[in-house]
C-alpha cells in the first residue's frame, strides 16, 4: 500500500485532492497530524469544527451522517462565527482575541472552497437581474426571484449578506 505524497515530500493533502476521503475524514486525519505536531491552534480549531459537525449530525429526530455539502455548510457557519467574533473583539479593543479568531478562521478556510471574486459575483447577479427584469417583477418580489437564481450558484463561495446587498444595489433598492 503506497502513501500519496505532495511535491514537498510530505503526506498532508487538502480534501480537494483526496477524492476517496470525505471532508470529515480529512479533518480527523488532520487533527491527528496536528496533535502529533503539537500544533495547539490547529488541533483546537479542528476539534471545534468536528464537534460542530457531530452536533449537526445528532440534531433533529434521527441521527444521520452528513454529506460533504452538509459539512461545507457547517464549515461556512463556523467561519462566519469566527469572522463576526473577530470583528466584535476589534470593536471592543481586544486585538489579541481578534487575532486568535482570525487564526482559527485561516485554519477553517483551508477546507472551504475558494471565495468567488467580485467580478464573478457581479456577473452572476447581473445575469439574474436581467432574467428577472424580463418577467416584470419589482421590489421585494424581484429581490426574492433574483436571490433564488443567485444563491445556488454562489453557495459556499460568497457570503449571503454580501450577495443580498449587491442584489439590492443592482435592483436599485
Amino acid at each position: 500500500m503506497s502513501r500519496d505524497h505532495d511535491d514537498t515530500g510530505g503526506s498532508r493533502r487538502r480534501w480537494q485532492d483526496a477524492p476517496m476521503a470525505t471532508i470529515k475524514d480529512q479533518l480527523q486525519s488532520d487533527l491527528s497530524t496536528a496533535m502529533k505536531a503539537r500544533d495547539d491552534l490547529r488541533s483546537g480549531t479542528i476539534r471545534m469544527v468536528l464537534a460542530a459537525i457531530t452536533n449537526e449530525e445528532v440534531s433533529g429526530k434521527q441521527a444521520r451522517e452528513l454529506s460533504d455539502d452538509d459539512v461545507m455548510t457547517v464549515l461556512g457557519r463556523e467561519a462566519k462565527k469566527r469572522r463576526e467574533a473577530a470583528e466584535a473583539y476589534d470593536d471592543a479593543g481586544r486585538s489579541e482575541l481578534a487575532d486568535t479568531e482570525r487564526a482559527e478562521l485561516a485554519v477553517i478556510e483551508e477546507y472551504l472552497p475558494e471565495q468567488m471574486s467580485d467580478e464573478e459575483l457581479n456577473a452572476i447577479i447581473d445575469s439574474a437581474v436581467a432574467e428577472v427584469a424580463g418577467s416584470g417583477a419589482e421590489g421585494g418580489k424581484a429581490m426574492g426571484a433574483v436571490m433564488k437564481i443567485v444563491q445556488p450558484q454562489v453557495k459556499g463561495r460568497a457570503d449571503g449578506s454580501v450577495v443580498a446587498t449587491r442584489v439590492k444595489a443592482a435592483l436599485g433598492m
